[in-house]
């Protein structure tokens, strides 16, 4: 029997008609939701169960539709390089970036070649959100009205941004325009705003209390990119987790066996080239070895919004056999490698999903897709692991791979992969944890870790950070955890960039003449933030003096010559003068008082959460309600990251950045979990569920995961397959 009344099957067939349907694709939608069942739980957490796995990605995207369509589409309009034809010029070298390397033609040649298996998942996927816009005809889409099963190829890794995105836009645009007046104004993004990454803690069963291993999966991500979801099927799938908005895999989560989460890496992956080219009889080419090469030529087409209909614009991009040519710089132009593994990429992303121990999760990473991650593992066999980067291509350790080679020389074309083997690894070290905060991996098990001999350079560019500090100092010596103690240290509070840095001040401020004025007046600040024990709070207003300078000091110092490898607070405490180190302080305490009127500020009156915007560029209101936050950018090195600024028309600083979806997990005979979501699963401000998790979150206050059926059922508040009301 049908699930749909008759004249909604009417309705559907009309619709289906103006969108290019074939009846043929309702009686698909209508099989796959008959053997799909959705359950919200009081969270509005959709547990997604099907009868196979084709039926649980057609439901969990259903799902991730039903919370936030918009984030969805945008995730896939982006991916395919078409923004601007929602946001117009402005964005049309964002589209070239990704259209470099995303050719439809290309895209769908890869979907026809791809495993059956796979095949079926992407044209689920595709279903999924096709039936939910006819299931939802109010919904508006912005661009895309029809997806096509190879369209989830475009973004199947994950990670924010990706490897495309580390491409400069300003150059690019520059090259590619050769001077021609443009009206096209981009705003690089500014990376030092709020560091983006992840930390991720595995302890072994000898340091808890119950004799399981415990995981800590805490992305640092901007708040609701990711959702939470449970994807469940007969075929033996039994995920949860967080999903990136579109994706039909959960990207960072567990399942009954194992569990994973995946950190920023430095691990190089990516490499510049730079080409000696000539024209020569009206073509390109560039110096290899002692020949000249034609540069590929591709006409590439950009749609963009001009007033109520869309123009055109046709670059002629170049591509040597590194990659396409993205900038020049010192007459050179300069091309990009970096990886383009679509269908493995998905097929790594989706397999270690299913994976029951860490043999078969190990076979998954040896698809080597992964490319910008570290990936923090633990599981029920008790086993603990670490894998630093993924994707790693061999190269002749006599270039500087930090910077920009010499693309006419054969010798820096990359050789091959490295294996897993030759990566850097950690399993089950002696001293019984793993941490990674996106620092350097030669402290991610403490004096277990590897050794920086023993490895290229380029296989670890990363460097100490003060969350990695306090990772260390925090797991050292802990025993009997538990997933409540392993919150405790997940939110330890302490700051550990300003253990140089306060001391550096204290001591410009004893260096002052007694004859200065600001000896006085400086005093009773400058005490306050002196006697601070560096740890972050709702109720500190060392924290507040603290953030205040520490910020002025890294803006007015931002033009020293640091060396890349320098940690910056050591730099900062050592290499600014004393004059440099007052004079911030006294611009910090300034700031507050315009602000606020004094300088005497609880760091929770002005670090605080709010969500009343749905939007995915948020706004902030200092007139309406909102929580005060404890937490503190994870540059400073709080554990628990929380990103915060003053926005437009706003004195008060707003979070938009750092814990998203946190969770700790204990895998015993039954797994357990906590987790928790910044706000609430939902992007509709209407939704009960948009906003319900905001004052846990606010506090660090977890709620408890609902995995196995049962649990799922005793806290259900809504049962229904895709496309009921």
């Amino acid at each position: 029997m049908s699930v749909f009344p008759r004249f909604l099957i009417f309705s559907f067939l009309l619709f289906l008609s103006f969108a290019g349907f074939a009846q043929t694709d309702l009686a698909r939608w209508q099989q796959r939701a008959a053997q799909t069942e959705i359950i919200r739980d009081q969270w509005g957490i959709p547990h997604v169960y099907g009868k196979t796995d084709a039926d649980a990605v057609f439901g969990m995207v259903y799902a991730q539709c039903e919370d936030d369509f918009t984030r969805v589409e945008t995730n896939f309009i982006n991916a395919m390089g078409r923004m601007a034809e929602v946001k117009g010029v402005s964005h049309v070298y964002h589209d070239l970036r990704m259209k470099l390397f995303i050719d439809e033609d290309i895209v769908k040649e890869e979907f026809e070649n791809s495993p059956k298996w796979l095949q079926e998942l992407m044209v689920a996927w595709a279903d999924g959100i096709n039936f939910y816009l006819y299931t939802n005809p109010k919904v508006k889409p912005l661009l895309i009205t029809k997806f096509e099963p190879w369209m989830a190829l475009t973004f199947s890794e994950g990670s924010i941004g990706g490897d495309i995105e580390t491409i400069a836009l300003n150059p690019l645009r520059s090259f590619y325009e050769k001077g021609e007046p443009s009206a096209i104004a981009l705003e690089e993004r500014d990376f030092e705003i709020e560091p983006k990454g992840s930390n991720g803690f595995a302890i072994s069963p000898q340091l808890t209390k119950n004799g399981n291993a415990l995981l800590l999966i805490n992305p640092h991500t901007s708040f609701y990119f990711r959702p939470e979801m449970h994807m469940v099927s007969e075929e033996g799938l039994n995920a949860y987790g967080a999903v990136t908005w579109g994706q039909f895999f959960i990207y960072q989560g567990f399942n009954e066996y194992n569990g994973w989460i995946h950190t920023s890496s430095k691990a190089d992956a990516i490499d510049h080239y730079a080409l000696t080219v000539e024209e020569m009889e009206g073509k390109y080419h560039y110096r290899f070895g002692g020949d000249w090469r034609p540069l590929k030529e591709k006409t590439i087409t950009l749609k963009y919004k001009d007033g109520d209909g869309f123009s055109e614009k046709k670059i002629v991009a170049y591509y040597s056999h590194h990659g396409p040519v993205i900038r020049e710089e010192n007459g050179k132009w300069i091309a990009i490698s970096l990886m383009v593994e679509r269908v493995k990429a998905l097929t790594q992303s989706y397999t270690r999903t299913k994976t029951k121990n860490h043999e078969e999760f190990r076979s998954t990473m040896d698809l080597k897709t992964n490319s910008s991650n570290n990936t923090v593992y633990a599981d029920r066999d008790g086993n603990i692991a670490y894998y630093h980067g993924n994707f790693i291509p061999k190269r002749n350790p006599n270039f500087d791979w930090r910077n920009t080679v010499d693309g006419s020389n054969p010798d820096t074309d990359w050789q091959g992969l490295h294996s897993l083997d030759e990566m850097i690894f950690i399993f089950n070290p002696r001293n019984g944890w793993i941490q990674n905060c996106n620092s350097t991996p030669f402290t991610a098990a403490g004096r277990f870790s590897p050794k920086k001999e023993n490895y290229p350079a380029y296989m670890a560019w990363d460097l100490e950070n003060a969350r990695g500090l306090n990772g260390v100092r925090v797991l050292e010596d802990q025993k009997n955890l538990t997933l409540e103690s392993l919150i405790t240290i997940a939110y330890e509070p302490t700051l550990m960039a300003f253990k140089p840095l306060v001391p550096s001040l204290v001591k410009a401020f004893e260096n002052l003449p007694d004859t200065d004025l600001r000896k006085i007046l400086l005093l009773q600040p400058l005490g306050v933030l002196a006697s601070w024990d560096l740890k972050t709070g709702v109720e500190s207003v060392g924290t507040t003096l603290g953030v205040f300078w520490a910020n002025q000091l890294m803006a007015d110092a931002r033009d020293l010559e640091r060396p890349w490898d320098a940690y910056i607070f050591d730099f900062l405490a050592k290499e600014t003068s004393d004059e440099m180190k007052i004079a911030a302080f006294e611009k910090a305490l300034e700031k507050l008082k315009s602000d606020f009127g004094t300088w005497e500020m609880p760091w929770g009156e002005v670090n605080r959460f709010q969500r009343i915007s749905g939007e995915i560029e948020p706004h902030f209101d200092d007139t309406q309600a909102s929580f005060p936050v404890g937490m503190n950018s994870s540059m400073w090195g709080s554990l628990a990251a929380y990103g915060s600024r003053p926005h437009p028309n706003t004195k008060k600083w707003y979070g938009n950045v750092g814990n998203s979806f946190v969770a700790v997990v204990e895998f015993g005979e039954k797994v357990k979990a906590k987790s928790l979501l910044a706000g609430g699963q939902s992007g509709d401000p209407s939704s009960p569920h948009f906003a319900d998790q905001a004052e846990m979150y606010a506090h660090g206050k977890f709620k408890d995961v609902s995995f196995y059926r049962e649990d799922v059922v005793k806290n259900t508040k809504k049962t229904y397959r895709p496309g009921e009301k």
